[in-house]
């Protein structure tokens, strides 16, 4: 079986460049979540792993290294479970395979996707890092004032967010924190977050 992995860091961002053509796999397996996220701890990372388990997978097929992973020994790592497993992981934009049609690693990818995943990794430190220097500057100028803790509008709005909303009705009817996370494509540790809102809140 040919699978499609995508990744969006945020509900909010679109799949559409990652899903093209996504009618010539036989499966479609989307994550929303941080690319820091190990990939076995994500909603879709785990399904494909209990799929691969079974030898359902035949290859793997992800528009990017980024979208595997922004921490390049998460990534190192996810590809040598898979080369163990003798599937394929193909990335689409930069053309690159981690097995070559015997089955052999490809050493060639292997030293390529090394140098994306260390650029990757940079890439985002990098942005972390424009983050904080945007908020210092925020803060000097008397514009970022940052989230009152404790206040009960922050946790209305964390919980009134799109995905969070689902999260919460779905909690509401007694599902279990796992099976929200499948539904909504949510984090374990982000539906933990909203239990405890609720429950701050008193809502349940």
């Amino acid at each position: 079986m040919k699978v499609l992995y995508t990744r969006i860091s945020t509900a909010e961002q679109k799949s559409d460049r990652q899903t093209k053509n996504a009618e010539n796999y036989n499966m479609l397996i989307e994550d929303v979540s941080s690319g820091a996220t190990p990939f076995f701890e994500r909603v879709g990372g785990k399904k494909i792993e209990r799929l691969s388990s079974k030898g359902d997978i035949t290859s793997i097929h992800v528009h990017q290294i980024d979208r595997l992973g922004r921490n390049l020994l998460d990534i190192l790592n996810t590809i040598t479970y898979f080369n163990k497993k003798g599937i394929c992981l193909n990335f689409i934009q930069q053309g690159i395979k981690t097995l070559n049609d015997d089955g052999t690693e490809n050493p060639i990818s292997k030293m390529i996707i090394s140098v994306l995943g260390v650029v990757a990794e940079m890439e985002r430190n990098l942005i972390r890092e424009r983050q904080r220097e945007g908020i210092v500057e925020a803060k000097a100028k008397g514009v970022y004032k940052g989230r009152k803790k404790g206040t009960s509008t922050s946790t209305l709005d964390f919980l009134n967010k799109p995905k969070n909303k689902i999260a919460v009705e779905r909690l509401k009817l007694g599902l279990k924190k796992s099976e929200v996370a499948k539904i909504t494509g949510l984090h374990i540790n982000t539906i933990t977050k909203i239990s405890k809102a609720l429950d701050r809140i008193k809502v349940l």
